[in-house]
């Protein structure tokens, strides 16, 4: 099968597509022929030696990727879950070896949901690890009547934690560019801050909550609009190491996350797809030969919603 390995860290140069064998899959696995993979920030930060890259070095050959939607083609002897013919999608193997960038992947039946009928294999693959993220630090964290500020709204996870909040009962308040200001709030904001413009500090007050994907001066400055026993969250590439530490001297709640591989939330995110509630933002698709040029978009830092690879076999 084609697969794009990366055959060192460094640059987009490093992917290079090569022959290697069809994944053999273990009990509790199925295999998917993959029809859709889409592209995060931490791709291209384990690409460049960074995040992830630490637990990938000893491998070989690396295949990048982590979130995939496609047919099931095999599955294993315990595998209950699924059967051959299933579409399906997820986050697979997060923080792991996730091998997504191949014709064919195998997965844990236990990190996979069936794929709704009315979303693509492309919007469904933009709702793995994205949505996931959102959804996972979202639900335990906002309640009808929240105050959410979402920084970098029109971002791959920015986009589905808008909606989301909001399906939460939240009230909604998102910092993107100008040019983002319609479709943030098309998302489900009630209100927007032009970042470039406006010193949100400034503006707003009493938060309950903040999903923080920036880091640096925006997390000291989020810090100002939360109410006394408010939440900070940060992704990792925002999180301060100290913000824990950092918030509770201020009485707030502070910390970092990082998203799980989970079948679970997958069926809820897939339910929530399915009711109409959320909706996957792809802004650009690229061919499987493509996929360098599809890294170097996501290393703008200017992509709307989400970037997918198509996979014709």
């Amino acid at each position: 099968m084609k697969a794009i390995i990366l055959k060192a860290f460094g640059d987009a140069s490093n992917l290079i597509e090569a022959e290697v064998p069809i994944p053999e899959i273990s009990d509790d696995e199925v295999l998917i022929r993959t029809k859709a993979i889409s592209i995060n920030p931490v791709d291209i930060k384990t690409r460049k030696g960074k995040s992830l890259a630490g637990k990938l070095k000893d491998y070989d050959p690396i295949i990048l990727g982590w979130d995939i939607s496609g047919i099931v083609i095999n599955t294993g002897r315990e595998v209950s879950l699924f059967k051959t013919g299933d579409e399906v999608f997820g986050m697979i193997n997060f923080p792991g070896h996730g091998k997504a960038y191949a014709e064919y992947v195998g997965a844990r039946q236990t990190h996979l949901a069936l794929k709704p009928p009315k979303i693509s294999h492309a919007e469904a693959a933009a709702g793995c690890l994205a949505a996931l993220t959102a959804w996972q630090l979202l639900k335990d964290n906002v309640v009808p009547g929240s105050k959410v500020l979402i920084h970098s709204a029109a971002g791959g996870v920015g986009h589905y934690a808008v909606q989301m909040a909001k399906y939460l009962g939240a009230q909604v308040t998102a910092t993107s560019s100008s040019k983002n200001k319609e479709f943030v709030l098309s998302l489900g904001a009630s209100m927007h801050i032009d970042y470039e413009n406006q010193r949100f500090e400034e503006i707003l007050y009493d938060f309950d909550f903040v999903l923080d994907s920036i880091g640096g001066e925006y997390t000291e400055r989020s810090f100002k609009v939360l109410k006394p026993g408010g939440t900070i969250i940060c992704l990792p590439s925002a999180a301060s190491e100290n913000i824990t530490e950092e918030a509770r001297k201020r009485g707030l709640n502070g910390d970092h996350f990082l998203v799980q591989s989970d079948g679970e939330d997958m069926k809820e995110i897939s339910y929530l797809f399915d009711q109409g509630i959320i909706q996957s933002f792809v802004s650009k698709s690229y061919s499987f030969d493509k996929i360098r040029d599809a890294h170097l978009q996501i290393e703008t830092g200017k992509t709307r919603g989400k970037i997918v690879v198509l996979i014709d076999n």
